[in-house]
């Protein structure tokens, strides 16, 4: 019994690992990297010291937590650099970003700002931007991007992006969706000469009342609204 108390051991820890990055995923992604330690250890089931015995500090653990965001954001650049079509490449690059945003608030806080827990993130931000920069440069090159194009645009673009996390998670990748065909769209050089492309779905969103917003109070300023019950201009609403 004694020579498996070790493995029993390193399973247990192995565990215990696993459940503290599931909660630090399920925490960090929907309330963003200012959600404390405790928190995640609550959420995983173990103590304080348990978290801290297998990530020391924060930063280690938001390292960890979103490693495979990171890597799917390296293969995003890589196959957009790699793209023989300039447009086609520089339009992906930015669906698969704010793809990648969409689903974790805490990622996206990672990635667009200077938290010192997320430092990490500096040099995966910086990559991206270049290649954005060399995809912007080929694309004006063959008159499909707006000539006036920085890669300012692209940072505002995801930060207008970010006030997504505040719609229901329903809704919030199809609004992801139809926010970036629309900025795409406006980063073109000129209208598509042939037939437009189609927009994605819209989300059916709606405006609570206002006190829903107040500062404090937690409520979404969104709510999802059944189709049947949207009032349209297009007269099909009920």
């Amino acid at each position: 019994m004694t020579n498996h108390l070790p493995q029993t051991l390193r399973s247990d820890a192995r565990d215990n690992r696993a459940r503290i990055l599931d909660a630090a995923r399920a925490v960090l992604g929907e309330k963003g990297l200012s959600a404390p330690m405790r928190e995640i250890a609550r959420h995983a089931g173990v103590g304080p010291a348990t978290l801290y015995r297998h990530f020391p500090t924060k930063q280690a653990l938001i390292a960890e937590t979103f490693a495979e965001q990171r890597r799917a954001c390296h293969t995003a650049v890589r196959d957009a650099l790699a793209d023989s079509d300039p447009w086609h490449g520089f339009r992906s690059l930015i669906e698969r970003i704010c793809e990648l945003h969409t689903h974790s608030r805490g990622f996206a806080d990672a990635f667009m700002t200077t938290f010192p827990e997320a430092m990490d993130f500096a040099a995966d931000r910086e990559r991206t931007l270049r290649a954005v920069s060399e995809l912007a440069r080929r694309a004006q090159e063959t008159g499909q991007l707006r000539p006036g194009f920085v890669v300012d645009d692209l940072i505002l673009m995801l930060m207008a992006h970010r006030g997504l996390q505040d719609t229901p998670r329903a809704a919030r990748v199809t609004a992801s969706h139809r926010f970036a065909a629309y900025v795409i769209e406006a980063f073109r050089a000129a209208p598509e000469t042939e037939a437009p492309t189609p927009l994605p779905p819209a989300p059916r969103l709606q405006l609570t009342h206002s006190l829903s917003v107040i500062p404090g109070n937690r409520t979404s300023p969104y709510e999802m609204t059944s189709p049947a019950t949207v009032s349209r201009t297009d007269g099909t609403g009920t």
